[in-house]
């Protein structure tokens, strides 16, 4: 009954890497229940300085191209600003107006309607693999083919059209470049190595790539790659973005629709899944990533405390010992009344003592039910 109140992401922590769209992803994560940790992996170069772009746009008015695929919304817009603010509007406008057009998906549909254009064509399932098939039953072979750079790799696609004949112009329409400000993205790579984060999020290729960079940079790739690979979920916007992970290991996890609501809504589904829920003295215990559920009312947890409450979970109802305990704490040294000091604290922020039983002259229990018993026994 309290699930509504705190929400489906209550009690996890998870990482958000994007720069474009980072606050509305963040507002979304926060308003079910999470803690976010934001480090931006990117920063993009705005359109109206990128040279690149002024190049490729002043190249394809000189020599109009007989295609010109769109697949950015945002991205197109940007650009048709950008020329405009360079006084090639009229005249960029003028040459994708004379070329074939295809937009990808109805978002960028829009936005070229919005410029008074009309697309010759759009895929409905917003794909890119659509968009190669098309251009290659059509034939390519002689034809200039200007695409819509948007940051992230479209592995085959240029090769694939240039083996069928065609002369493929790259429109930069946003490039990726590394954070002015690298201190964000270092505090989300370390919460990643220490396992302080619950998932980390990807939506763009490029991003996932920079965070790989940098862990190689400051020598934690392996740490990074292991906490990945089994303890921090790993979730993209897409199968796209999953490439620069998937090819280090990685498993990924993506939503159906390459969209930032549904990668929230596979994150509620995925993370409370994986909780770990034991009947402790008559309660029903759910274990998160900093906070614990007991009758699902949600319980703030330290640290420290969740360290040792890990630990005991691992085993139900087996006795740990305060040595074993004293190691899994952070910091913590080699005083076992350490121990004693963040089990009391334990204790209270659970709001339930006897969840937890001390066993004298041998260390602590979860008090696991006498019906679960024979379920956990093996651990």
């Amino acid at each position: 009954m309290y699930e509504q109140e705190h929400g489906p992401l209550a009690g996890f922590t998870v990482g958000v890497t994007a720069a474009r769209r980072a606050d509305e992803l963040a507002a979304l994560l926060r308003r079910r229940g999470a803690a976010v940790v934001h480090g931006p992996a990117l920063r993009i170069v705005p359109l109206a300085d990128d040279t690149e772009l002024v190049s490729a746009t002043r190249d394809l008015i000189a020599h109009t191209p007989d295609v010109v695929v769109a697949t950015t919304a945002i991205g197109f817009r940007g650009w048709v600003e950008a020329a405009d603010g360079w006084g090639h509007g009229e005249a960029l406008l003028a040459c994708l107006g004379r070329a074939e057009l295809l937009a990808r998906g109805p978002k960028v549909k829009g936005a070229v309607r919005a410029a008074g254009l009309t697309e010759a064509w759009s895929p409905s399932s917003e794909s890119m693999a659509e968009v190669l098939d098309r251009l290659l039953a059509e034939g390519v072979a002689g034809r200039r083919v200007a695409l819509q750079l948007h940051g992230e790799p479209l592995p085959g696609f240029v090769e694939a059209l240039a083996e069928g004949g065609a002369e493929v112009v790259g429109v930069p329409v946003y490039r990726w470049m590394p954070p002015e400000d690298i201190g964000p993205l270092d505090r989300l790579l370390d919460a990643v190595v220490h396992r302080a984060l619950d998932a980390v999020t990807f939506t763009s290729a490029p991003a996932a790539a920079s965070l790989l960079t940098r862990a190689a940079d400051r020598g934690v790739k392996d740490e990074l790659l292991a906490a990945l690979r089994h303890d921090v979920l790993a979730v993209c916007v897409g199968p796209v973005t999953a490439v620069p992970l998937q090819a280090h290991g990685i498993d990924t996890l993506q939503p159906a629709r390459f969209r930032l609501g549904p990668l929230v809504q596979l994150l509620c589904q995925e993370l409370p899944s994986r909780a770990r829920s034991l009947p402790l003295a008559g309660h029903r215990v759910e274990i998160r990533g900093h906070a614990v559920l007991v009758d699902g009312r949600l319980h703030p947890v330290p640290p420290a405390g969740m360290a040792l409450l890990g630990t005991l979970a691992r085993r139900p109802g087996w006795v740990v010992s305060r040595a074993d305990l004293l190691r899994a704490l952070p910091g913590a040294g080699r005083d076992e009344h350490a121990v004693e000091t963040a089990m009391a604290r334990l204790r209270t922020a659970l709001g339930t003592p006897k969840l937890i039983q001390t066993v004298v002259k041998r260390g602590y229990r979860l008090a696991l039910d006498p019906a679960a018993d024979a379920k956990y026994a093996d651990g």
